[in-house]
């Protein structure tokens, strides 16, 4: 069971700002095929600038400086609102469930809960999920709040659930801070599924990783876990050392070849906030660090892109384009009573942290 208080934020940083170190601006930025208008809102921090839609709370610029003082986007973005809403879950909040959940559904407290696919694997929630839709966003304190409510039954998962999602910024961090309550007992698992790229070349490749985690989910060849736990030495994916990315998704490792890279969950080491991942650019020296009170770490290199999206600097993604660093729960956590749990009860406040950390050198 999930305890009653549960704690998810993405944080970039830990010193507080005065007020007049940041600025908060909002600017239309299209209109969905729906007639639904879409703005975009930019917080200006030191060392900072994060843009943000109000479609799906999409992370459309992190602009940060490179070694020598040059600020640039660190995220992947796409040249169209257009584009983004052909591609539901691209740099989006994720919701109401991260990842992968099989069977079509699941049981809980007893009664079966049969979600929008039944027998087939639902992800990121299903359709029109978090990532598709309009967020209520208030301005704040060197920040926005989001906040969305999911009616009961939404894509078949029961209670009408609040969310919250605090994006914040310090001197050369961002901080997402994750909260939900429910009317009904229910699952949820969010997270945030930017694709970083410290360099803006064309791929991630040349950018070293290293993941605090000794362990990983095996899956099946839907991506689903099976519920076997294996450990990571011996393998290319152990990056407990850093290594250049190009490294491990070149690999000949069964489970690396049929993810085309990496599409692993990464079981982290340590309990409350910890460290999850290191990612470092030799070439404009930029280092992320992300740390998360989360258990698991979801790595994506992007290898299912094939050129067909275009980024708003006009080039086509291809393979390895960026790296999604997504620290949840673990997919499919409620087929697996020996996972982290992911009930969430009335009465209940989910919260997470996850922080990205911004540094050059």
């Amino acid at each position: 069971m999930r305890p009653a208080l549960i704690c998810l934020t993405l944080a970039v940083g830990a010193t507080a700002l005065p007020a007049a170190a940041c600025t908060v601006d909002k600017a239309p930025y299209g209109q969905l095929s729906s007639g639904q208008s879409v703005d975009a809102w930019t917080i200006h921090g030191p060392r900072i600038n994060v843009t943000v839609l109000s479609l799906g709370g999409i992370l459309k610029d992190i602009e940060v400086p490179d070694r020598k003082g040059v600020m640039g986007n660190v995220v992947r973005n796409l040249n169209s609102l257009a584009a983004y809403e052909g591609r539901a879950n691209f740099s989006s909040l994720i919701g109401r469930y991260a990842n992968r959940i099989s069977g079509g559904g699941f049981t809980l407290e007893a009664q079966r809960v049969d979600l929008d696919k039944p027998d087939a694997v639902v992800s990121h929630g299903g359709a029109k999920s978090f990532g598709t839709r309009i967020w209520t966003v208030t301005p704040a304190k060197c920040g926005l709040d989001l906040s969305l409510t999911s009616p009961d039954g939404d894509n078949g998962f029961p209670g009408e659930v609040h969310v919250t999602v605090r994006y914040r910024v310090a001197a050369g961090r961002l901080t997402l801070d994750y909260s939900a309550t429910t009317t009904k007992p229910t699952v949820v698992a969010l997270t945030h599924h930017a694709y970083f790229n410290l360099s803006g070349q064309n791929d991630v490749y040349g950018q070293t990783l290293q993941i605090n985690a000794d362990k990983y989910l095996v899956t099946d060849s839907r991506r689903v876990p099976t519920g076997e736990i294996l450990p990571l030495a011996g393998t290319p994916m152990d990056l407990r050392k850093a290594k250049p990315i190009r490294d491990v998704v070149t690999s000949d490792h069964p489970s690396v070849i049929a993810a085309r890279g990496l599409d692993h969950t990464f079981v982290l080491t340590g309990k409350g906030m910890k460290t999850a991942a290191v990612l470092s650019d030799p070439s404009s020296g930029r280092k992320l660090t992300v740390s998360t009170t989360e258990p698991g770490l979801v790595v994506y290199t992007a290898g299912g892109f094939n050129g067909s999206l275009i980024g708003a600097d006009g080039r086509p993604l291809g393979a390895g384009a960026g790296v999604a660093l997504e620290a949840q729960h673990f997919p499919d956590s409620p087929n697996h009573p020996d996972f982290p749990s992911t009930e969430l009860k009335p009465g209940q406040t989910l919260h997470a942290t996850t922080v990205f950390a911004f540094s050059a050198r």
